[in-house]
């Protein structure tokens, strides 16, 4: 036998299946490939790498808010959102060829199991064909309380047209001040995700076209992206430094000159418009807290002055203005000062001190602010993904409260909520008698936000709030902060109150969130403290 010779036939039998079966690869993967693929009968036109079984989204308590489902339109089949007041926030996702937005965006490694799997998983599927399997995430969001405050968004309010003004457009922003978790987050206007990728799917772009021309910017998220003129709502940041530092006490006095004006910082003259306290105030002097539930502008531009630059700047910086917030979404840096501005006059840091000036904030900014007063001082990290788990069921990753540290003293949190006690009982919270009257102990501050010189446009309504509070058991921190805002709805607590006053009286009389009701403010209160008169 001549083995040699036995052993070249082989090897030649095995090169000629090799090349026969790599001419077959070519000639289905190359040649004929496009024809395959258009095949009617071909039942898996997807390349695996395009169709991956995309991970589903849950709400906190594992209530579904987006799958993907089979479908003859989209390669692998088609995304389907269950909260449409949530389309900003999650985003929308069609297939690898269109754009992606929000968590699907930001998350999508996860979600189409590039990240989260093992490396033998993911090259176990790719060798047979199979597609990848994608991580399912859980929010923090509550969907039943995300759709009771997207339903009191459209609560009516009076319209006048002199205070209060029709409007569609804004945001709301509902936090646990004590976690730093997101359970509502609400912007309008919004879109309908579903039939936006439906519509993308079939090659049809004229929906999506439409929502890209508008002028009020429906595919944007405005807690996060937006940032706007925070009006008198950021008197609380001036309050926050100056008791903070030492600079200020709630029962600094002012004079009828220095609470009504004019005076005059840095040559520019502040008042007598704007004191908002003229018409009613007839004993003086007033003091800060005085100033702080009436919203007096010119009480404020004095503060900031006094507070002094360098401070103010220090505590806004404390907050992450002109910073990046820690998020899991990108959020729009609030600012203080102009674009490639370096330092503020004391003229410009008094307009900024009650809340216009050059300040631009997003929803979300203020809410961070609102949460430290209601937290005794300390901030923590603001989050909306709570873990992201693997097919298998194992966390890849989760989320736990996680503090960023002692922005303001214990005790100047306190004064602050008994400040904003003052503001709802006393003070401009007397316009929204659903809210000064509610059993659940609302604290916070309105803000009107000037948008115009000449008063022609509408200003930005504005409110920054947290449940229940007692004065008698100051300890007992707040259970919720929302925060809310509309564009170009005139004044604040008129405007946004009613429906903020709903949204706290729905959430803990449904036992959404477990709160318990505070003892009620004492009848005499504003006339003991002088907060009230006449």
């Amino acid at each position: 036998m001549n083995i040699r010779k036995n052993a070249l036939r082989l090897a030649s039998l095995f090169l000629a299946f090799f090349v026969a079966l790599s001419a077959g690869l070519v000639y289905w993967q190359v040649v004929v490939a496009q024809q395959v693929l258009s095949n009617p009968r071909n039942n898996r036109p997807c390349l695996p790498d395009n169709a991956p079984q995309r991970g589903r989204i849950f709400d906190r308590n594992g209530v579904l808010l987006a799958e993907t489902k089979p479908s003859k339109k989209g390669c692998g089949g088609l995304r389907v959102y269950y909260e449409p007041s949530l389309a900003g926030l999650i985003g929308y996702y069609v297939s690898p060829l269109f754009s992606v937005t929000g968590i699907e965006n930001q998350y999508n490694k996860y979600l189409t199991g590039q990240v989260g799997m093992t490396t033998l998983d993911n090259t176990v599927n790719k060798l047979l064909h199979r597609p990848p399997v994608g991580s399912d995430i859980y929010l923090t969001i509550d969907v039943r309380i995300q759709r009771l405050v997207n339903k009191l968004f459209d609560q009516p309010v009076s319209i006048d047209n002199k205070n209060t003004f029709k409007t569609d457009r804004g945001a709301v922003v509902v936090m646990n001040p004590q976690t730093g978790e997101v359970l509502a987050m609400v912007s309008r206007p919004s879109y309908d995700p579903n039939r936006l990728v439906d519509t993308l799917a079939s090659g049809d772009f004229s929906y999506y076209e439409e929502l890209t021309q508008r002028k009020d910017h429906p595919l944007s998220w405005r807690p996060t992206q937006f940032l706007y003129s925070p009006g008198s709502t950021y008197k609380t940041m001036t309050l926050l430094a100056g008791l903070d530092s030492g600079k200020v006490t709630l029962h600094d006095q002012f004079d009828e000159k220095h609470a009504i004006g004019p005076v005059v910082i840095d040559g520019v003259r502040f008042g007598p418009s704007g004191n908002n306290i003229e018409d009613y105030t007839e004993q003086f002097p007033v003091n800060t807290e005085y100033g702080y539930a009436h919203s007096d502008n010119i009480i404020f531009a004095q503060l900031g002055v006094k507070t002094g630059l360098d401070t103010w700047l220090e505590y806004n910086k404390r907050f992450y203005v002109g910073d990046t917030i820690p998020f899991d979404l990108p959020v729009a840096s609030s600012s203080v000062m102009k674009q490639d501005q370096k330092t503020l006059k004391l003229s410009e840091l008094a307009a900024n001190a009650f809340g216009q000036g050059y300040d631009q904030m997003s929803p979300l900014q203020i809410a961070l602010i609102q949460n430290a007063v209601a937290n005794n001082g300390t901030l923590m990290r603001p989050y909306v993904i709570s873990k992201i788990v693997d097919p298998s069921g194992a966390a890849v990753t989760s989320n736990s409260p996680t503090s960023l540290g002692q922005k303001v003293s214990e005790q100047t949190a306190t004064l602050v909520r008994q400040a904003q006690v003052g503001v709802i009982q006393c003070g401009s919270g007397l316009l929204i008698p659903p809210m000064h009257s509610s059993k659940w102990g609302i604290i916070g501050k309105t803000g009107t936000a000037q948008v115009s010189d000449d008063g022609s446009v509408p200003a930005h309504s504005w409110m920054m709030t947290s449940a229940p509070y007692s004065l008698k058991r100051p300890s007992q921190l707040p259970a919720l902060t929302i925060v809310a805002m509309k564009e170009n709805g005139g004044e604040g607590g008129s405007t946004v109150g009613p429906m903020i006053a709903s949204m706290y009286d729905q959430i803990f009389s449904q036992k959404l969130m477990q709160a318990q009701e505070p003892e009620p403010v004492d009848a005499n209160y504003c006339t003991r403290t002088g907060l009230l008169q006449g």
